[in-house]
């Protein structure tokens, strides 16, 4: 797929005047100041992941041979081997490696291609202009909606709700551009407590409103989707008793980088949610390749947050993508790096979109009300685990409204809930527990009556629907 012929971001919606997304954060963070400036002639103000083996000896060692290189230790995460550093070093990578300290490094990778925006570690965060936009908005809607919430009953969720509206002991985590928790749909199922933004390079700032929207509308509307509550106002939610809290992942461009990204899955693992909603993909790179140095670094720090995460109970669920594109047979990219100057390349299927190519993410592809692919979403067989509703989908927006999106950021959110329904009758449930019953639950969706070549497979797993329709009602009957 070409970055061109799309608006740009969140593995999500089609248009708009909202803005696009990127990725996660962090948890256990801080910040070391450099006490050794580089022998040579500054370059930009660039981030990195170094990565070492998970033990605090190893990493205390990678933070000095970050500060010897001259750079500044951002973030540290010892439970991955994974240390954020930023340096404006030009041989950092070269550097970085060198000595004692710098042996036990096993990789390190630039996390962007252009300087960070956000400025040094511990300044104040720099206003950001808007991208372009990719999720389309309606004008706000003052009454109740239920009535017009065609997905739910695609979903079955209506029918779930007599069954459980969800447990407040359940805590789902909104990974993206922020929530506005003041909206009365959402307030109440709000978690102030444990929301954070993670923009400012991976570091958690848990300042009151900091995890609210500042450019993009994407997050609410992902919430409501989520967890809009059952209260006589505007519509409800797939799980409108769970809690919900905001993990902001999207800077004020739109991006998503992998720092933040980082941030905001160990995070919410720290924060013990049970399930978190990823409707984006980690910029700059569509496609993460494992042989390429910077992109392989990134994308093994990356990898491991999710791992970590997953083993700590929390079950990850992404957006497949609006490219239209194969997942199962990669060939190139036309619009990457994003954060600078596109390069079309060769790819292969090692070449990650992450988070939701990651192992133990559930992958979701998007459907119409007539129960049929989206002409925008991403397919491949074995790599779509579920699809959901996603074309035109009615939910939350900023300052109290309701609009309509489309896109697999929409489709998302839709089997988050599903799954918090899930937890919240089956509270001692695993991500892989809840993994396999997402994938059996489902109603099993055949490819389309007009052949399609790109739809391989069975009725039972195929191309576009993975297992099938994510199906409330058997997930909580189970």
């Amino acid at each position: 797929m070409s970055r061109s012929s799309r608006p740009r971001r969140w593995t999500a919606g089609l248009a708009a005047t909202a803005l696009t997304l990127t990725t996660l954060g962090a948890a256990t963070a801080h910040a070391v100041p450099s006490d050794q400036a580089s022998a040579a002639a500054p370059g930009p103000l660039m981030n990195y992941v170094v990565n070492t083996k998970a033990t605090p000896g190893h990493v205390r060692k990678a933070e000095l041979a970050v500060k010897a290189a001259g750079g500044t230790v951002v973030s540290s995460y010892g439970q991955l081997g994974v240390v954020i550093a930023q340096s404006t070093n030009p041989d950092f990578r070269t550097d970085v490696r060198a000595g004692n300290n710098g042996r036990e490094v096993q990789s390190v990778g630039a996390t962007r291609t252009a300087a960070v925006s956000e400025g040094p570690v511990g300044t104040a965060k720099s206003a950001a202009g808007v991208k372009s936009v990719e999720d389309a908005e309606a004008a706000p809607v003052p009454d109740p909606r239920e009535v017009d919430q065609w997905d739910m009953v695609q979903i079955k969720a209506d029918q779930a709700h007599a069954v459980t509206d969800g447990s407040r002991s359940v805590l789902v985590g909104i990974n993206d551009s922020g929530v506005d928790d003041t909206h009365p749909d959402l307030a109440p199922n709000f978690d102030a407590k444990d929301s954070v933004n993670c923009v400012n390079n991976g570091v958690p700032d848990t300042t009151a409103g900091a995890w609210r929207p500042t450019t993009s509308s994407h997050g609410t509307h992902v919430a409501g989707t989520v967890a809009a509550a059952r209260n006589g106002v505007g519509i409800v939610g797939v799980a409108p008793g769970v809690r919900i809290a905001s993990v902001k992942v999207v800077n004020d461009y739109g991006f998503i980088y992998p720092e933040y990204s980082i941030c905001g899955i160990v995070w919410a693992a720290e924060h013990h949610m049970d399930v978190t909603n990823h409707s984006y993909f980690i910029d700059p790179f569509e496609f993460w390749c494992k042989d390429n140095g910077d992109q392989g670094a990134v994308q093994e720090a990356v990898r491991r947050a999710y791992a970590w995460a997953t083993g700590r109970g929390v079950l990850s669920v992404a957006a497949a993508g609006n490219a239209n594109y194969d997942l199962a047979n990669k060939t190139t990219d036309n619009g990457s790096p994003n954060d600078s100057t596109p390069v079309p390349r060769q790819i292969n299927n090692s070449c990650l979109d992450m988070p939701t190519e990651l192992p133990g993410v559930i992958t979701v592809a998007s459907t119409t009300q007539a129960r049929a692919r989206s002409s925008f979403s991403n397919f491949g067989l074995n790599k779509i685990d579920v699809a959901a509703p996603g074309s035109s989908i009615l939910s939350t927006l900023p300052g109290g409204g309701y609009g309509n999106m489309s896109g697999t950021s929409m489709a998302s959110p839709h089997v988050t809930g599903v799954a918090a329904l899930m937890k919240s009758v089956h509270p001692w449930w695993s991500p892989s527990d809840l993994e396999r019953a997402l994938r059996n639950e489902a109603d099993d969706t055949a490819c389309p009556t007009t052949p399609d070549a790109r739809c391989t497979g069975t009725t039972a797993n195929n191309a576009f629907f993975g297992e099938g329709i994510a199906d409330a009602l058997d997930a909580v009957h189970r």
